[in-house]
């Protein structure tokens, strides 16, 4: 038991991993949409990170979202500088996986990408996701502006009355303002592109988000 309170507990600032100065170099395209991974981006197109369990298949469900300009996996929320994923498993930087998407709202809403969000994982299960146990799979949304928190926390608030309709819990995801987005290795980006049948431990509840949809 020691060990796995160990894994679902955040670490002390003073006790992670100080990390490297040195950035991940990651490709310069996306494997599947063929725009770059790291900005300048389009002007006006707006930008989220987003945890909600191992990476690999978070991002396959955003990179097929029709308006989404690229998505990156990534480790954000914690304290190491440019972790390598080992480390994230360790459990010793205080990072989440996470995706970062990028977006032409134009094409698509921030309220259906929160939708995606929410019904494609199990925003209840804390520092954990399915069968995937750890800090570095806690549900956590990281805004880049005021009006991107209010839409996020009015949609948890949402979300989770559905969910408690539905039995689960109360809503664990954490919402904060975006600090650094630290790129993960190059055999992580786009991996379900090049692995198809790669594991993909994502599953929602089953329950609608109603964001953005309207009521009749």
């Amino acid at each position: 038991m020691h060990l796995f309170r160990d894994k679902t507990r955040m670490i002390d600032p003073d006790r992670a991993l100080a990390g490297r100065d040195a950035e991940m170099t990651v490709p310069e395209r996306h494997e599947v949409l063929g725009t770059p991974l790291k900005p300048p981006f389009p002007e006006g197109y707006e930008s989220v990170v987003l945890g909600l369990g191992c990476f690999w298949g978070a991002e396959r469900l955003f990179w097929q979202l029709d308006g989404v300009y690229t998505t990156a996996v990534g480790y954000a929320g914690g304290y190491t500088q440019n972790p390598s994923y080992e480390e994230v498993c360790s459990g010793s930087t205080g990072h989440t996986e996470v995706v970062l998407v990028v977006w032409d709202p134009a094409k698509v809403s921030f309220e259906d990408i929160l939708r995606a969000f929410w019904e494609g994982h199990d925003p209840t299960q804390g520092m954990r996701q399915g069968n995937d146990v750890g800090t570095q799979y806690r549900s956590a949304i990281y805004v880049s502006s005021p009006e991107q928190r209010e839409a996020a926390e009015a949609s948890r608030a949402m979300f989770g009355d559905e969910l408690k309709k539905a039995g689960y819990g109360d809503i664990s995801t954490e919402i904060e303002d975006a600090g650094p987005f630290y790129y993960a290795e190059p055999y992580h980006q786009q991996y379900l592109a090049k692995v198809p049948n790669g594991y993909c431990g994502l599953g929602g509840t089953g329950v609608s988000c109603p964001i953005g949809l309207k009521t009749t």
